[in-house]
């Protein structure tokens, strides 16, 4: 069943904060932690599955961290939020066979039908998108403000 966790959510803003702040180095977990304010037990889980799916690039050393593993354009929150659907272990209801006639034949099915819908949605919204929603909100990005093109 689709539903918005606490995973899902600092997947999400974690993706976003590495798009939106990187620079020419790749951004450490300890600048999404101070940005975004997500507690790094879930944020280590959550960077450890999107390298897994690949969605971000692990680097390792002492400057190293995370970068995407696409470009923006190229990476949807469906993207993201399918991946984090793989580390949730709750037992979706809407694939249990028992139950009443009206809830197997009638509920479960809507509900499976407005989750695709979702999905859909989901799978057309990219973080390119949200990095531009990110910048007409006049949030400043630390990684642009860190490059210098002067010669």
């Amino acid at each position: 069943m689709l539903r918005l966790s606490k995973k899902m959510l600092f997947a999400i803003e974690s993706v976003l904060d590495i798009a939106y702040h990187s620079g020419a180095e790749p951004v450490q977990s300890r600048e999404i932690t101070r940005r975004q304010s997500i507690p790094r037990r879930y944020l280590e889980q959550a960077l450890q599955q999107l390298v897994r799916e690949d969605i971000l690039i692990g680097v390792r050393g002492p400057r190293g961290g995370y970068r995407l593993a696409r470009e923006r354009r190229r990476i949807s929150i469906g993207d993201i939020v399918r991946a984090v659907r793989k580390m949730e272990t709750t037992e979706d209801p809407l694939l249990d066979t028992e139950g009443s006639e009206l809830g197997v034949k009638v509920v479960r099915p809507l509900w499976l039908e407005l989750q695709d819908e979702v999905m859909n949605r989901l799978d057309n919204i990219t973080i390119d998108q949200l990095c531009a929603k990110s910048d007409e909100a006049g949030i400043v990005s630390e990684g642009r403000k860190n490059l210098d093109f002067t010669i």
